[in-house]
């Protein structure tokens, strides 16, 4: 968190549309639970469930982390889940840093292939073709 409450607080009096704010300040908000931060990066991107397990490859597995069901999810998976949200390399940092998995290093060689990957919108199978391309890790695939 960068802003302090005071300063959110004005930010939001000035705000016209409430959307704008979420938008500009998203990494600001504090969640309770990885399931509700989920479900505010689907709402602020204009994205269904169906098209972010889709997108994620995870199949029922991506459902019951969007649905809560399972609150300590493994790393790769949160990561492809990720790539199925869109999100940029720092919101994906907030989303594994909210689950308590470590976030993506840029000193990681395969953090930093996944870092480039996520800030081009690419997909998982697009990041996994680089990561193999340097010998590295892929995510895990069904």
């Amino acid at each position: 968190m960068k802003k302090s409450t005071d300063e959110l607080l004005k930010q939001l009096k000035r705000k016209s549309n409430i959307e704008e704010f979420f938008k500009e300040n998203g990494s600001e908000l504090i969640f309770d639970s990885l399931s509700e931060m989920v479900t505010f990066y689907m709402n602020q991107k204009g994205l269904k469930k169906a098209d972010v397990v889709r997108r994620s490859m995870l199949g029922n597995y991506a459902y019951s982390i969007i649905n809560g069901n399972r609150k300590k999810p493994e790393r790769d998976k949160l990561i492809m889940l990720c790539f199925g949200l869109k999100l940029t390399s720092e919101e994906a940092n907030l989303l594994l840093k909210k689950s308590s998995n470590g976030e993506l290093y840029v000193r990681n060689p395969r953090d930093l292939v996944l870092i480039y990957a996520l800030d081009r919108n690419q997909s998982v199978i697009e990041a996994n073709n680089k990561l193999e391309e340097f010998g590295l890790d892929e995510l895990p695939l069904p």
